[in-house]
């Protein structure tokens, strides 16, 4: 994209623009900006719109991760090594969930802790 910008006035240290030079290079600068972000997240796993919806609603993060990882609550336990009630504790609310834990458990489901807190 090329934008052509006629200065208005200009001395040494400042240069005049006219309001619409000035929002074409903010809009040039938003859209540049934007498309940094998009290249940089290209390689990130999306998710699909039931996941998000089951996490605004509430549901519990290492619940709706585990299930759609496609695991059972023992297999996700078994490979994080934690103990299944305490898991289970975890994704019913009854625990927070040691930073150990779910350190392991977000290794496993392979997303990162934030996502789980």
């Amino acid at each position: 994209m090329s934008i052509t910008v006629k200065p208005v006035s200009e001395d040494t240290n400042t240069i005049v623009l006219s309001k619409s030079d000035y929002r074409a290079l903010l809009d040039a600068l938003e859209n540049a900006e934007a498309r940094a972000t998009f290249q940089e997240s290209r390689d990130e796993e999306t998710f699909p719109a039931d996941v998000a919806d089951r996490l605004v609603a509430g549901d519990h993060p290492v619940r709706v991760f585990r299930q759609y990882r496609q695991l059972t609550l023992t297999a996700l336990a078994n490979a994080a090594k934690v103990s299944i009630s305490y898991l289970s504790e975890i994704e019913s609310g009854r625990k927070p969930g040691s930073a150990k834990s779910l350190i392991a458990v977000a290794a496993v489901l392979d997303v990162g802790v934030e996502d789980l807190i």
